[in-house]
């Protein structure tokens, strides 16, 4: 009697255990490193209903701007690696620490702190500018950013963040000065935009869509090695003669240290939630086409994106924040 009692005393424990370690048993944190209304958010917000039936647990948004995005992705690269904590990030985040070197700052973290999940999305910026500008065609908006050169302004979100380097890298091109206007995320950079604040911003197609088809911004050109398929009038630098190109896709990513059992669990949730009905239909309401790769693909892409940006830091050197 003693040795059943024994076994079932066993036997329950183990199954304490194994409940214990069954990934996941709790809520879901994706950081969000902007506020609402930027690309990373917008991303994140259908990519989480859809996690939430693949995982069948609450996958709950938290925005974190701060510093360019530094602040959400520096608190997931020293996060808990249990796969409760991950992360909706841009392509900045491979310009922060670069910018960093730069300043001969302490990185507030390095790439090699975070593993990629999967890529969800990757659109060329688009450059909008407010109705009231002058300008219908690209010609005749360089015509007048050089008869107005450094009295220009242009919204970002973030010094060296995901909507200021891309416009960096076109005035380093056309030998251009525009005064930055640095906000907190991608949302707040719209925002002063649709206010009259500044003549401009760079945008994913995400962001900017609903407001270009209603009118209250104009689409002049765009970074793409291509025309994007929701704005097929809209020509890219490379159509006019600039050899610059970039991309705002979102990404999700882990602590580095993530168990691996974890680490598939989400890939595989990460591979359903793409796949759902929903959710492919909440990305082509937002514009912006979904462009999945799971972790060993998304990681190449990265590592090589990452290289294109560093170069672009290094071509663009010190930008002090002009206040």
């Amino acid at each position: 009697m003693t040795r059943i009692l024994i076994g079932a005393l066993l036997a329950l424990a183990a199954l304490h255990v194994h409940a214990q370690d069954a990934y996941p048993s709790r809520p879901i944190t994706l950081i969000v490193p902007f506020p609402p209304g930027g690309v990373a958010d917008i991303t994140a917000r259908p990519t989480a209903v859809a996690l939430e039936k693949a995982l069948k647990q609450p996958v709950v948004i938290a925005n974190r701007p701060g510093a360019g995005g530094a602040v959400g992705n520096s608190l997931v690269a020293n996060a808990k690696p249990d796969g409760y904590t991950l992360l909706m990030a841009l392509s900045s985040i491979s310009v922060i620490p670069e910018a960093d070197k730069l300043f001969d700052r302490k990185p507030a973290y390095t790439l090699d702190q975070v593993i990629p999940i999967a890529l969800i999305s990757a659109d060329p910026t688009i450059l909008v500018v407010h109705p009231s500008l002058p300008a219908k065609s690209f010609k005749e908006f360089l015509a007048l950013a050089k008869s107005k050169s450094g009295q220009m302004s242009y919204s970002t979100s973030g010094i060296y963040g995901a909507l200021h380097m891309p416009m960096e890298m076109f005035l380093h091109a056309a030998n251009l000065k525009m005064r930055a206007v640095h906000t907190n995320g991608g949302g707040p950079a719209i925002t002063i935009l649709l206010g009259g604040h500044v003549e401009m911003t760079v945008g994913g197609p995400a962001a900017v869509a609903s407001h270009v088809k209603a009118g209250r911004l104009r689409p002049i050109v765009g970074w793409g090695a291509k025309r994007h398929e929701a704005f097929p009038q809209v020509p890219t630098f490379k159509e006019m003669g600039y050899d610059i190109e970039y991309y705002i896709w979102a990404g999700m990513f882990a602590p580095r240290g993530t168990p691996e059992p974890v680490m598939k669990t989400l890939r595989d949730a990460v591979r359903k939630a793409v796949d759902d009905p929903e959710f492919k239909s909440m990305m082509v309401k937002i514009d912006s086409p979904i462009q999945y790769l799971d972790a060993p693909e998304f990681a190449k892409y990265w590592a090589a994106d990452a290289k294109r940006l560093a170069e672009a830091v290094k071509a663009v050197g010190r930008v002090e924040d002009q206040k």
